[in-house]
């Protein structure tokens, strides 16, 4: 019998499989073991650091489709700093005034929370 640990939706499961004449196999799973799901990907430390005095944070819970600002970008209100997935809805994250890329903190492909940080402005 083989025992084999696999993650489904941030879930991990226990899973053995057991070889049996005849060529079938029998398969049994356990119940969940509840794990915190992890991130895509979290930001590099010095972004934490830099940061400006004008947060962006994720207005809902989502993963980074691409991130089209770079720190150090001058972005006038309204521009486009990432787009966030959604319940399949792409959704612009813009600039909420004038200023310049402070910092991002988050790669393509993170899944993040409501209110996470994605960037910051000074």
């Amino acid at each position: 019998m083989k025992t084999y640990k696999i993650t489904v939706n941030g879930f991990e499961y226990e899973v053995s499989v057991e070889e049996v004449s005849g060529g079938s196999v029998a398969k049994t799973a356990s119940a969940p073991v509840f794990a915190k799901p992890q991130a895509a990907s979290a930001a590099p430390a010095a972004s934490q650091s830099a940061a400006g005095s004008v947060k962006i944070t994720a207005p809902m819970p989502g993963k980074i489709l691409s991130v089209k600002a770079a720190k150090g970008d001058s972005v006038k209100k309204g521009d486009v700093i990432m787009i966030l997935e959604a319940m399949k809805m792409e959704n612009e994250i813009v600039a909420s005034q004038d200023g310049t890329i402070a910092s991002i903190n988050v790669n393509e492909g993170a899944t993040v929370e409501a209110g996470t940080l994605l960037a910051s402005l000074n």
